[in-house]
């Protein structure tokens, strides 16, 4: 806005003050009706929950809600660049609706959106149109001016904001009072929206508690990341000196004693020979276990449905995947996903006393959900030592959720979302 005004003049500054005066009558007039009408909607359904028809229809309304207000998050960055920051908290999705409508009741960034909307039917509308009138009321004083004061007056005194005109002198000063405004319109109609804005964003955006909270959760997430990033390079540097090293060490060692034994004792040298070769082979085998628990080939190379559909090959029970995908995640999403999938199926495959598995990986509004499910005896939970705790540190440091359902006697469904797009 600063750099049109800049680089065109008056004219440029003439542009930005009737599209000030634009935004603001499509604000006050085209969203007044949809405030008004989310707004009682909101009220009814929330007030129908305690004979259950609420139920059904809270999660709906509220986040309409939410829509409408991400709406004017969006004109308030594009139109005066000023960001409301909001906080939701993420809510499965496969919540139920009692869980679905009470989280979305608690949430404090709901809360605010309804605050917001009755500001926004009020005070907010009026800062919404000041722009408008501002620039709009002079062009009545100067039609006033022009003789219509007459048609208006009657015979008696009309009232042009605060001057009373009776005769042409009077009108003449209603003029002066409407080039007053129009100076001021010209100088203030887009302060006015951003003030509107600001209203906005100090009704509807996350305070500094949240966002504080916001941070400490990034933190800590991020801490989580970095001590399972260290304590996986101690488990390589591990296996790799337990594992392949000792092997490779121990081939060497043969081979030396080979090399003596050649002329002596070819019969010994051939049995050692033998031993060698089959080392060579498990340090080959350790070494691709080594390298898949990295980061196995087939995802980098496929793609996290056809890396998760490898996994479950290898499984001892009978699992079925099921892939939608439309394309490809980020790198990092995508080992995160997999890698938490993995720890899943494992938990499933030693605890639940399954015998059959499903899981299911879709993509469907920015998310990407997997759903583990056996048919097990159930009880799984996410608490100290758990492994899901882990699943879950996993996925907070990319935004993503964890949900267990899983009641005694099974069965026991896993749900993973992770926000990101596809390639």
């Amino acid at each position: 806005m600063n750099t049109d005004t800049k680089s065109g003049g008056a004219g440029g500054r003439t542009r930005e003050v009737v599209l000030a005066a634009v935004r603001g009558l499509v604000l006050a007039l085209a969203m007044l009706p949809v405030a008004v009408l989310v707004f009682t909607l909101a009220v009814v359904s929330i007030a129908t929950i305690p004979i259950g028809i609420g139920i059904v229809t809270t999660p709906y309304v509220l986040g309409g809600v939410r829509d409408f207000a991400d709406v004017r998050r969006r004109l308030a960055a594009e139109w005066c660049g000023v960001r409301i920051p909001s906080a939701y908290r993420p809510i499965p999705a496969d919540a139920n609706l009692w869980a679905r409508c009470f989280g979305m009741l608690r949430d404090p960034q709901v809360r605010r959106d309804l605050r917001w909307l009755l500001v926004d039917m009020t005070a907010g509308y009026v800062t919404a149109l000041l722009p408008a009138v501002l620039l709009l009321y002079p062009f009545e004083g100067f039609a006033v001016a022009a003789g219509l004061w007459r048609v208006l007056a009657d015979g008696q005194t009309y009232w042009y904001g605060f001057v009373p005109v009776t005769d042409q002198p009077t009108a003449l000063g209603a003029a002066a009072t409407a080039a007053v405004l129009l100076v001021a319109a010209y100088r203030l109609a887009p302060r006015l929206l951003v003030v509107h804005f600001r209203l906005t964003r100090a009704v509807l955006g996350a305070d500094q508690g949240e966002l504080s909270e916001r941070v400490r959760v990034l933190t800590e997430t991020r801490r989580d990341a970095v001590d399972t990033s260290a304590a996986e390079l101690r488990r390589i540097e591990r296996d790799l000196h337990d594992g392949a090293q000792a092997r490779l060490v121990a081939m060497g060692m043969d081979l030396g004693t080979i090399e003596m034994l050649l002329d002596k004792d070819p019969a010994g040298a051939k049995q050692l020979l033998a031993q060698a070769r089959q080392s060579s082979a498990d340090a080959l085998s350790e070494l691709r276990d080594l390298v898949r628990g990295i980061h196995p080939p087939v995802l980098a190379e496929r793609g996290l449905g056809d890396a998760v559909r490898a996994l479950a090959l290898r499984l001892p029970l009978p699992t079925e995947v099921t892939v939608e995908l439309g394309g490809r995640a980020d790198a990092p999403v995508e080992s995160a996903a997999y890698f938490a999938a993995s720890e899943v199926l494992t938990n499933a495959v030693k605890h639940s006393g399954a015998d059959r598995i499903w899981v299911d990986i879709h993509h469907t509004d920015g998310m990407l959900r997997i759903a583990v499910t056996d048919n097990g005896k159930g009880g799984a939970e996410v608490g100290a030592g758990s492994g899901l705790s882990g699943v879950e540190r996993r996925l907070g440091t990319f935004d993503g959720v964890l949900a267990v359902s899983s009641p005694a006697g099974g069965p026991t469904m896993v749900t993973m979302e992770i926000p990101c797009a596809l390639s």
